[in-house]
């Protein structure tokens, strides 16, 4: 079934998993163009929440590996006028920096999402974790990373 004909089913459920379906068996050469057909659907927020799973699934999978960067890029490009994707995206490449020991900066940490914030103080980056249990956006997150194993206990 090609996007079109799933756009002209009315039952936004139908679409969503048809999206989904769709979007887990893309080629990555075809994967800019089925994720800007799916972002054209009526129901917007049907669509960023299917393009949203993608994203983050495929991000997962990517973040460590160097093809990571280039993939990024055209996402972004792809997400263009998505304003949530967009910031997705961003807080993706700030999880890798983090995960992996690159340049991050820590004021970047402490403006991003709750979502990144505590997908981060469960990590095992140190120093994001030393950021995070002090001033972390809320009380979970604080706690999160006050309890991992990589904070350094103030005796």
């Amino acid at each position: 079934m090609n996007v079109h004909h799933i756009q002209q089913n009315p039952d936004e459920h139908v679409r969503f998993a048809a999206y989904l379906n769709q979007l887990r068996q893309v080629a990555d050469t075809d994967e800019f163009d089925l994720i800007s057909r799916v972002l054209a659907d009526p129901d917007q927020t049907m669509a960023q929440s299917a393009v949203l799973r993608h994203l983050d699934r495929r991000a997962a999978d990517l973040h460590p590996d160097p093809a990571y960067e280039a993939w990024a890029q055209v996402m972004t490009q792809a997400a263009t006028g998505h304003a949530f994707l967009a910031q997705r995206l961003r807080e993706w490449s700030l999880f890798r920096a983090v995960t992996l020991e690159l340049l991050w900066y820590p004021d970047d940490l402490l403006t991003s999402s709750n979502w990144l914030q505590l997908k981060i103080a469960a990590g095992t980056n140190t120093q994001a974790i030393e950021t995070l249990a002090e001033a972390g956006r809320t009380k979970r997150i604080r706690n999160t990373a006050n309890s991992s194993p990589n904070h350094r206990s103030e005796s």
